[in-house]
């Protein structure tokens, strides 16, 4: 519970004379992997223009007023997810920057792993910064290149970068979409009558009306053009390795992901907790509306129904005001309340997607217990994430997730639960259609499990480039 966040959402579309208004309708779509801030950049072939406004797209983006200052048949749009305090016009993207070769606009889902180490270089040289984004290294890096051709330029910056990301990039006559070399950040490619579309998920496909492709490949780079879509690979052939969080969680439950919707692959994690980790109990119960699907197929597994003892209130947002430590001490309440009725002398399996640090699972599990409930067996659907992420997703300091903290006992006791089971590592990969014992198994980026990091950490391992932290945050902030 205490949820995990991806930074980004990220949107493209070409030649298509409603192309801010699409992007706007995709990034709306995407909401979910950003909601602090949302920006978009436009070309009529010429001339750039940019809005970038903190809060949600269908606050900010569906005025008359603002779509018209955005003209032109090419546009890129990025939502926004912030886990600090720094959001700030000035971090928003799509950024823009003007380069001897034109102009460019870029929007970034993910973080590069040596950011830190690439910004101080950098800045050595005689750059300067004007943001706290690693989005704009990349941007410098472009900028600094010899290579006459844009195309040339970014590839030049790519080799340099590491981590995990997903590019759109605006220039005055193309669309670029660019996967990292394991894939571990996602990329889709859709087509709207002859309108090419980037984007994070298919589900930003489906709002528009268009149809998906096919994703981008691992290392690829896709160029389009009037003269339609061009594949570069630049990057020696890895595996690919994307990240399982989107699977478990990030992704919204109506996109597709190798042609499976990611509720599918929901439920059959709840399928596969199921068997590991039944439970005699008078009732399951998601927590919504995370839980769902896992408990769905949880439930189907055992040959149960769900029951929705756990109410939750959407209309509370991230910028509710908490004045005090006696309102803040609430804020659970303010969004989930207890069927007290249901729950009342009942022996309850609760299920969720993750659990981080756990204090929400607290204050849950708590409001059950003080509504009558007399057993509550917490089942979580995936395995215990016991290490930090540094690809892009906003994990805390390893040493506050409640698994790197306490054995499984221990978390038991933290939470106040009658019993706590997380799906094995095993269990995963078999819900996901592949075996874990075996060596030729297509593995996913599952570092936040297993400490196992396809791309070495650079800034993390750095003392020295972390002091520097202090001056700078990455894309996410």
């Amino acid at each position: 519970m205490s949820r995990l966040n991806e930074e980004c959402g990220v949107f493209g579309i070409y030649n298509n004379r409603d192309a801010a208004a699409l992007t706007a309708l995709g990034l709306h779509a995407l909401q979910h992997r950003g909601q602090d801030a949302c920006g978009i950049v436009s070309c009529d072939g010429s001339n750039f223009y940019s809005e970038k406004k903190i809060g949600l797209v269908g606050d900010n983006f569906t005025k008359g007023k603002v779509l018209k200052n955005l003209p032109g048949n090419f546009a890129i749009g990025h939502n926004r997810y912030s886990t600090s305090g720094n959001n700030t016009i000035k971090n928003i993207q799509p950024f823009f920057a003007d380069l001897h070769s034109g102009g460019i606009g870029i929007s970034h889902n993910g973080n590069l792993s040596n950011a830190l180490y690439l910004r101080n270089e950098l800045v050595k040289d005689g750059s300067i910064f004007q943001t706290t984004s690693d989005t704009e290294t990349i941007v410098q890096l472009i900028a600094k290149s010899k290579r006459p051709k844009i195309i040339d330029k970014i590839i030049d910056a790519l080799f340099k970068i590491q981590g995990g990301y997903a590019l759109t990039i605006l220039t005055n006559n193309k669309l670029i979409g660019i996967r990292d070399p394991y894939g571990i950040r996602p990329l889709v490619i859709g087509k709207i009558n002859k309108s090419y579309v980037l984007a994070s998920e298919t589900c930003a496909l489906d709002i528009i009306g268009a149809e998906f492709v096919r994703q981008v490949d691992n290392g690829e780079i896709v160029i389009i053009t009037d003269s339609g879509l061009e594949s570069l690979k630049p990057f020696p052939k890895l595996k690919e390795r994307p990240c399982i969080f989107e699977y478990i969680y990030f992704s919204r439950p109506d996109s597709m992901i190798k042609n499976v919707s990611v509720y599918e692959y929901r439920k059959k994690l709840g399928a596969e907790l199921a068997k590991e980790s039944n439970v005699k109990s008078d009732l399951i119960i998601p927590v919504p509306d995370s839980g769902m699907p896992a408990a769905i197929g949880y439930a189907e597994k055992i040959g149960k129904s769900i029951e929705l003892g756990i109410i939750r209130n959407h209309y509370v947002g991230r910028t509710f005001i908490e004045p005090t430590q006696q309102i803040r001490s609430l804020g659970v309440k303010l969004k989930h309340s207890i069927n007290k009725a249901l729950v009342r002398n009942k022996s309850i399996i609760l299920i969720d997607d993750s659990l981080v640090r756990g204090t929400t699972s607290v204050k849950i599990i708590k409001m059950l217990y003080d509504c009558g409930a007399k057993e509550v067996h917490l089942r979580i659907a995936s395995p215990p994430i016991k290490y930090s992420d540094y690809y892009g997703v906003d994990t805390p300091n390893k040493k506050e997730l409640l698994a790197f903290k306490y054995d499984l006992e221990g978390m038991r006791k933290f939470i106040n639960a009658t019993s706590l089971a997380f799906l094995t590592i095993e269990g995963l990969y078999k819900a996901m259609g592949f075996d874990k014992r075996k060596s030729t198994y297509p593995q996913f980026t599952d570092h936040c499990f297993t400490g196992e990091y396809p791309i070495d950490p650079i800034d993390a391992n750095n003392k020295n480039l972390e002091e520097s932290k202090i001056s700078f945050m990455s894309s996410k902030n």
